[in-house]
């Protein structure tokens, strides 16, 4: 295990002390997701359901018997645990890197916390060094590419992969996110654009954040 994977179970073990017993929970994607899930299987905590945000979250829901609900069972989350590529101190987040970010903004919205898991290495004074995931009908890829062009941003396709919904994700680089919460709103009104990795409106309520020193719980204006 790296020191980063390291910090990664350390802060989806300290992430389960945030998890409601017997209530319905919202569950991301990614490595520190997986880490977050196996420490809850082994926490002995009982929870009604977990709303997957992947075909990859749900493997491992099945994995750890974890029971798995849809959006469609459950009228509301208590809470959302998912990890990020970027988190800033407004714990505005860049989310998309696993290719989940149409589902993950979607079980987030529907809960009533969001707690984000992070290493030091995501928490960032400003958000914009990891490429913007933007994922796109693919029949439009190329329209919405001169857009982000237009924009200022530099679009990637992301070679060879499709996301759950079946939308390929264009990454964009050189993107000026330094007005996080205007800018998730414009490139949704792109024709062609399903969603895009800006979790501006969707802000984490709390940040488990693990350092070499320690787990540290961040709070917006605490």
């Amino acid at each position: 295990m790296t020191a980063q994977d390291d910090l990664k179970r350390m802060a989806g073990a300290k992430a389960v002390e945030f998890v409601p017993e017997n209530e319905y929970i919202g569950i991301g994607t990614g490595s520190t997701v997986n880490y977050f899930i196996q420490a809850l299987a082994a926490s002995g905590k009982t929870v009604k359901g977990a709303v997957s945000s992947s075909n990859a979250t749900s493997a491992m829901l099945e994995k750890y018997g974890i029971p798995e609900v849809t959006l469609s069972d459950v009228v509301r989350l208590s809470a959302y645990f998912d990890g990020a590529d970027e988190v800033n101190h407004s714990l505005q987040m860049v989310k998309g890197g696993g290719g989940a970010l149409l589902r993950e903004k979607i079980v987030a919205s529907a809960s009533d916390l969001f707690v984000c898991m992070a290493d030091e290495s995501k928490y960032v004074a400003r958000l914009g060094k990891f490429p913007l995931p933007v994922e796109v009908v693919p029949h439009a890829r190329s329209l919405v590419a001169r857009q982000l062009l237009k924009l200022g941003g530099q679009p990637q396709l992301r070679v060879g992969f499709t996301t759950d919904s079946g939308n390929e994700i264009l990454d964009v680089a050189d993107m000026d996110l330094s007005r996080p919460l205007t800018l998730e709103d414009e490139l949704n009104k792109i024709p062609g654009v399903v969603e895009n990795g800006l979790f501006a409106r969707h802000t984490a309520d709390i940040l488990v954040l693990a350092r070499p020193s320690g787990v540290e719980i961040v709070r917006i204006g605490a």
